[in-house]
């Protein structure tokens, strides 16, 4: 921990996502193991990763903006849903414009913009699109680490990156594996696949900048990529764990997943 101490944000940042990066990286190598993974063991990691991101949205970024909040001239309540909405909002925008199909889907029901590009390209972009906020997220948290805040510490941004880390393993299976199954050779199953996680450390790098230069904006911030992630897990995340029927594995998963955030947040932040 002294280590980081001794770096910039920017830097802290990058390293953690870096972290998340390779995680995802690791998931995505299953590929030279198998073309296919267990359903119900994908149900069970989308679950837990469901479970991470739904408890690092709260103990990671709403409780510290409410808390930043009570300092300030607004009722303490308002950064947070502003910014809630907001991310939701912006994530929602970016849904609806960018080319993506989500896995177990059919080609005509791919979203955002029509396009002729390749089924494999659309699965790839819906995966890309589920990292923004992570990183974001990531960059935020250790921005306002870095701000002096009481409410926000590096450690509990060491334990969201670790939590997103995590739940990154199974998002690498989860892209690297169906384009496998589409043709693709082992090669470039995995090259996309860890490919899908390059805009974590530019989302965590634009995160942690904006809070740096405008403090007073770090509840709004914090909150936004809370918005954001939870629009991204209500959307596929969780509907994705339940394709294969296994509703109680994966809900099993989404607990384990929260507890394990939950217990990396109270007990390092």
């Amino acid at each position: 921990m002294e280590f980081l101490q001794s770096l910039s944000p920017v830097t802290q940042a990058l390293l953690a996502t870096l972290f998340t990066w390779g995680v995802t990286a690791l998931g995505a190598a299953a590929v030279f193991l198998k073309t296919a993974v267990d359903r119900k063991f994908l149900d069970l990691m989308l679950g837990f990763a469901a479970g991470v991101m739904l408890a690092a949205s709260f103990w990671s970024l709403l409780a510290p903006a409410i808390e930043m909040a009570e300092e300030g001239p607004t009722p303490a309540w308002f950064p947070a849903v502003v910014g809630f909405l907001m991310g939701g909002a912006t994530l929602r925008g970016i849904d609806l414009v960018l080319p993506h199909l989500h896995a177990g889907a059919r080609l005509d029901q791919a979203e955002g913009i029509r396009t002729g590009w390749k089924r494999t390209v659309l699965l790839l972009l819906a995966i890309t699109l589920h990292n923004i906020p992570e990183g974001l997220a990531i960059g935020v948290a250790f921005g306002a680490a870095a701000s002096g805040i009481s409410s926000a510490s590096l450690a509990g941004a060491v334990a969201l990156a670790i939590g997103i880390g995590l739940q990154n393993f199974p998002e690498g299976i989860a892209v690297a594996l169906p384009l496998r199954r589409e043709g693709l050779s082992r090669r470039r199953s995995f090259f996309y696949g860890q490919l899908s996680a390059v805009v974590e450390p530019v989302a965590a790098v634009i995160g942690v900048m904006a809070v740096s230069i405008a403090q007073p904006l770090l509840p709004y911030a914090l909150s936004f990529a809370a918005g954001a992630m939870i629009f991204v897990v209500v959307e596929d995340v969780i509907p994705e764990s339940q394709l294969g029927g296994n509703t109680d594995i994966a809900t099993l998963g989404c607990m384990i997943g929260f507890a394990v955030m939950m217990v990396l947040d109270v007990a390092l932040g």
